[in-house]
């Protein structure tokens, strides 16, 4: 019987030794460390020194929260690391995650992670749970604005007809999943969310069993390019009004972007979500503000390749000096952005 209960006890310290030295803080992490600043050193004090090579490797990597494995920002963070690439010098290196919009919450948690890949209206959700959040995040780069997009039935004349009626917001994960419902949350609509993949909800529409779908991407979006719809379907205008200057951009969709939807010269107003390379915040005294001054540095440096062939078209509307609301500046791409002369600046 005693054998039995040291088995089991001894059982259970094995069970628990994962788990315990997976809560032990990086001693490099500068969010663990000032937390726990002295149990940090501990550890480190205690640790062997990892092997020249190892500590080579790991110097200059950085972590890039990119977002699902179908999407455009996981594609952009590929391509950003191609670029970048230094050996030992520079590493970044794209993490899959759950998708941009949750790709805050990886920066702000997930160790290894320096930088991220966001929607800006992302931070709606965290100015309760930390309310320093705009301190704690910094941007680097305006990478693209998400046009939204609402498009609806022959019925449906106005965003107020919407009221009460199924609207679907593409797959949880998806950028109009999380921003699609806080947009119609601040236009006052109550509608009937859905989150369904669209091709799916685009059916449902054409038997009138969905009264619209909401994309939140960059245009051109191919599944109004190269989908027909029945006469009278279309999308709806959204005013870019006060209610939307937190995070929001205006913008437009008109002919050129669907010319079967859109006739020749009309325009249909509606906002844009930026996508925005943000980073975590660094002390700049810390190894991590470092590493990521160095990624910004090689980023800027060489933005001309990521415009030539064989890389997103995106890219060639990258604007360096263009700002994301709601954020300040990453400090070292800003001392970047100074150093440029000022007509170099005015062409960006």
């Amino acid at each position: 019987m005693k054998r039995s209960i040291g088995l089991r006890r001894l059982f259970l310290v094995a069970a628990l030794v994962p788990l315990l030295l997976a809560l032990q803080p990086f001693p490099s992490d500068a969010r663990s460390q000032q937390a726990r600043p002295h149990k940090a050193r501990l550890i480190h004090a205690a640790s062997p020194q990892p092997k020249p090579e190892v500590q080579a490797m790991n110097a200059w990597t950085v972590g890039l929260a990119g977002g699902l494995l179908e999407g455009a920002p996981i594609r952009l963070a590929a391509e950003i690391a191609r670029v970048v690439d230094d050996g030992d010098n520079l590493h970044v290196l794209p993490v899959v995650t759950r998708g941009a919009t949750e790709n805050l919450n990886s920066l702000l948690y997930l160790r290894g992670i320096d930088a991220a890949i966001i929607n800006s209206d992302a931070l709606e959700e965290y100015k309760s749970q930390v309310p320093d959040i705009q301190r704690r995040i910094a941007y680097i780069l305006n990478l693209f604005p998400s046009e939204l997009h609402v498009f609806v039935r022959p019925e449906i004349q106005s965003l107020g007809d919407l009221a009460g009626k199924k609207v679907n917001f593409n797959s949880q994960g998806t950028a109009a999943a999380y921003s699609g419902p806080l947009i119609f949350s601040r236009l006052g609509i109550d509608i009937e969310k859905m989150f369904i993949p669209h091709q799916i909800a685009l059916e449902q529409m054409r038997k009138g069993e969905v009264a619209a779908v909401v994309f939140i991407t960059s245009k051109p979006v191919d599944a109004f390019v190269k989908g027909r719809f029945d006469p009278g379907f279309k999308f709806l205008s959204v005013p870019y009004e006060s209610k939307f200057e937190d995070y929001y951009l205006p913008a437009a969709l008109d002919a050129a972007d669907y010319p079967n939807l859109i006739k020749k010269g009309d325009r249909v107003a509606t906002i844009a979500v930026p996508t925005a390379l943000v980073a975590f915040n660094w002390p700049a005294s810390t190894n991590r503000f470092e590493r990521v001054a160095r990624f910004v540095d090689y980023l800027f440096s060489r933005i001309d390749k990521l415009q030539g062939p064989g890389f997103d078209a995106k890219w060639k509307s990258i604007n360096l000096g263009a700002t994301v609301p709601g954020l300040a500046r990453f400090p070292a791409a800003q001392n970047w952005l100074d150093r440029q002369p000022r007509t170099t600046q005015a062409s960006q």
